[in-house]
């Protein structure tokens, strides 16, 4: 996510409706009898959730939206939280730096996942894991393993939060697939490289002049050359749709929705994190496949 955000997203506050209810209060200790759990952001939070269900206590450090992970700086309530935790959760591979500082500092003690080590993927390769479906899975299937290390009463409950959840990524996935099943060969620009992994999934493919997604997600100004040749995409229809980073708004990439719209061609908003009202991580998954399958259907 971009520094330069959305004007007027800082008066945002996300309750983790996302998550089953609203998160933990930070820093006021885990709710008796629960499990304290942490986690980077609200994504892996809701996951976290998803998994821990009723026995965990989830405090995601990141919950509102007009935050960005990039330039996060962890406070003392933060250290209090993940010094009583039993389990912490971040992204890793440089999105969420300020927590692998944290962890370094706080929680040498504190069972920690790195989603993007579960990835496969390559050092270097793109950070957004959330938007992988297999990656998420593993994630799940490692959050199950370490909660019933800590409560091994519970650890077959974990297990079937665990499969139940893994279940509805699989349908994810097909539902996924079969948008680019329906329409083969369907492009797409893309304002920042954040859905990476699900238009992969999804086999549509983005065409973005890699000069203009290297500046955006290296927070400069796009060459004008790269801005021209991606204006020209959507406004020649060249492409299905334009993906476009909700939380994140630049001059560019205002001027790229404007193009677009002039052109016909649908907007598809997908975000960083949860937004808010925006149910689970499932739910949030499931409504930005949809609107991605309705705008290549177009």
């Amino acid at each position: 996510m971009s520094a330069r955000l959305l004007a007027g997203a800082a008066v945002l506050v996300l309750t983790l409706a996302a998550c089953g209810g609203k998160a933990g209060d930070p820093g006021q200790g885990p709710q008796a009898g629960k499990i304290p759990v942490v986690a980077s952001t609200n994504v892996w939070g809701s996951v976290l959730r998803a998994v821990g269900g009723d026995a965990v206590d989830v405090k995601s450090v990141i919950d509102d939206p007009a935050a960005d992970p990039h330039g996060y700086q962890s406070t003392p309530t933060d250290a209090i939280d993940l010094r009583n935790a039993k389990l912490a959760l971040y992204n890793g591979a440089g999105y969420d730096d300020f927590f692998t500082q944290l962890v370094r500092e706080n929680g040498q003690n504190v069972p920690t996942i790195v989603a993007f080590d579960l990835s496969g993927k390559k050092p270097g390769g793109n950070e957004h894991v959330w938007y992988d479906f297999p990656t998420v899975k593993r994630v799940a299937d490692k959050i199950a393993e370490q909660l019933g290390t800590v409560a091994p009463d519970k650890k077959d409950t974990f297990a079937a939060n665990a499969k139940a959840f893994d279940g509805r990524l699989d349908e994810l996935i097909a539902k996924a697939r079969s948008i680019g099943q329906a329409k083969p060969g369907v492009l797409v620009v893309v304002t920042e490289p954040v859905p990476v992994y699900l238009l992969e999934t999804a086999g549509v493919k983005d065409v973005t002049p890699e000069e203009f997604s290297k500046a955006i997600e290296e927070e400069t100004d796009p060459p004008a050359t790269a801005v021209a040749a991606t204006t020209d995409l959507l406004k020649n229809k060249q492409v299905a749709a334009l993906i476009n980073n909700e939380q994140t708004e630049t001059p560019v990439t205002k001027q790229l929705r404007s193009v677009a719209a002039a052109a016909g061609l649908p907007v598809v908003g997908v975000t960083e994190t949860l937004p808010d009202g925006a149910g689970d991580y499932l739910d949030w998954m499931a409504k930005q496949v949809d609107a991605l399958s309705a705008a290549v259907k177009r």
